[in-house]
């Protein structure tokens, strides 16, 4: 009697990838999203354009600048 053999497939456990971009390597910081007046945005574009920088860093300047400040009582 003849036996054939068959060879089992071979399973390969591949990681699934999560959704959306992958996180920057270092760290992950903390998206913030708001809305705000074209005003205020063509201000803050003007702000970035004269400081060389992107518009995301205007903002974070900014923000940091504003929590050095005392608030007003």
């Amino acid at each position: 009697m003849l036996s054939i053999i068959m060879a089992r497939s071979i399973v390969v456990n591949e990681k699934k990838r999560g959704r959306g971009r992958p996180p920057k390597p270092g760290g992950q910081d903390v998206l913030v999203a708001g809305r705000i007046p074209p005003s205020l945005a063509f201000g803050l574009d003007a702000y970035a354009n004269k400081a060389g920088i992107t518009r995301s860093e205007a903002v974070r300047r900014l923000i940091e600048a504003g929590l050095k400040r005392r608030p007003k009582v």
